[in-house]
């Protein structure tokens, strides 16, 4: 008998251990942690590194000398312009509670964001943030498709109504509790929704605008190679922020979206120049440049679900399939994509996410599917991409429209030919 009693008594005390420390383990979920919040500070920073200064002098030095001002003074007012939008309704249309395809008002001014509101285990001040970097860089990736020919207050005005009706809702579908989260789709750091919806959004820009003066037959070379160098690199330190810190944590899985995104990076810029290599007898140094950011966009949607086997195949892929739309697939169709954002950022984020439903798979030494089986979560992939492409381009194509009927968007012959620098800003990169 006593040893029964024992048994009933040790079964009582265990049960009672567990109910004292369910309500600790809820409470924990809502637990500030100061090693999440300053790894969140940091990725915070790291992203905004990314526009300003690093995609900033990436395609500064890309353009000719006339026009290296006016690159930058569009991603940095950019940069200032998502932040007052982001605060005003973005983060309401893109993080509020609303339904399948937006967020709705609820939240508009950061209404209910308090010093005290948390997001998980970091505050939900870091969170908007870190989500408002995001919100700078993407449309602030346009910019390289446009370059040296769009009208400064028409760019403005584009890029208000954009975030609000392409970017917010298209980031509510894949991170906000809307239809495409629900779908079980991969995608960890933005592939859908920052760099395939530039990338179309930035190939409607350049449609409607029309060809640079003189191009292709004029030659239109990067005229400082060392900035965009300097760029590249800077984007390069600062994607970590943009990846590992999507995990919104200081753990395991972000440490490994760190290895994975430095494994495909090096893999694409090595992919890419070893293809230029063949096809022209050197190796540039805007090739490798190239690869290494086409590898870091193919990561993006990826890197929460890939092993670094993974991370070598996908960067082999992006490199080599995103060279050949900057260069076959771009003079094949005739389009003047001045910076090439449609051939590395929509083309390498299409690769890249439509392979997270290859390689997550423990075959390739992922972390596992969303998805019982490779195909459907490849046909999920597929779907997110479609989506994306489709709203993304026909609601930029109306933007567009509307506000080059309204405003004009292109600059006049004279203004383009004297270059933006003088024409837009009446200033000069360079003392000449």
């Amino acid at each position: 008998m006593k040893p029964i009693l024992k048994r009933i008594g040790a079964a009582l005390s265990g049960l009672g251990a567990i109910l004292f420390l369910l309500p600790q383990v809820a409470l924990a979920e809502d637990t500030l942690s100061a090693g999440d919040t300053a790894w969140m500070l940091t990725a915070t920073v790291l992203v905004l590194f990314m526009t300003i200064p690093g995609l900033s002098l990436f395609y500064a030095g890309m353009v000719r000398s006339k026009n290296v001002l006016s690159v930058l003074m569009q991603c940095f007012a950019i940069t200032c312009l998502m932040s007052i939008i982001w605060v005003v309704c973005g983060y309401s249309l893109a993080f509020g509670e609303g339904n399948a395809f937006w967020g709705g008002f609820g939240n508009m001014f950061l209404s209910g964001l308090s010093v005290d509101s948390l997001s998980g285990s970091i505050p939900e001040t870091v969170f908007m943030t870190f989500q408002m970097t995001f919100a700078i860089i993407t449309p602030a990736l346009m910019v390289g498709a446009f370059a040296e020919r769009v009208k400064f207050s028409s760019m403005l005005a584009v890029m208000a109504i954009w975030v609000v009706i392409v970017y917010a809702p298209i980031c509510h579908w894949v991170w906000g509790g809307g239809l495409l989260g629900d779908d079980g789709v991969i995608d960890f750091a933005g592939g859908t929704v920052v760099h395939i919806n530039a990338g179309i959004a930035g190939l409607m820009f350049c449609l409607v605008l029309g060809k640079r003066k003189g191009y292709p037959g004029t030659p239109m070379k990067p005229h400082n190679l060392g900035l965009t160098m300097i760029g590249a690199a800077m984007l390069w330190v600062g994607w970590f922020g943009f990846n590992a810190g999507s995990e919104l944590a200081a753990d395991n899985a972000a440490g490994m979206a760190m290895a994975v995104t430095q494994i495909c990076t090096a893999m694409a810029a090595l992919t890419w120049m070893f293809a230029e290599w063949i096809t022209t007898g050197k190796p540039s140094a805007l090739g490798i440049a190239s690869g290494a950011v086409a590898g870091l966009v193919a990561i993006t949607p990826a890197c929460g679900n890939l092993g670094p086997m993974g991370a070598i195949l996908l960067g082999l892929a992006a490199g080599l399939i995103s060279f050949l739309a900057a260069t076959k697939l771009k003079q094949m169709m005739g389009y003047d994509d001045s910076l090439d954002v449609f051939g590395v950022h929509a083309v390498a984020g299409i690769v890249g996410a439509v392979l997270a439903g290859v390689f997550a798979s423990p075959t390739f030494g992922g972390l596992g599917l969303n998805h019982e089986t490779m195909g459907a979560q490849v046909f999920a992939q597929i779907k997110a991409v479609a989506y994306t492409i489709v709203y993304c381009g026909v609601a930029t194509l109306v933007i567009l429209k509307v506000v080059d009927a309204v405003m004009g968007l292109r600059v006049t012959e004279e203004e383009e030919v004297e270059g933006l620098d003088i024409s837009s800003h009446n200033e000069r990169g360079y003392d000449l």
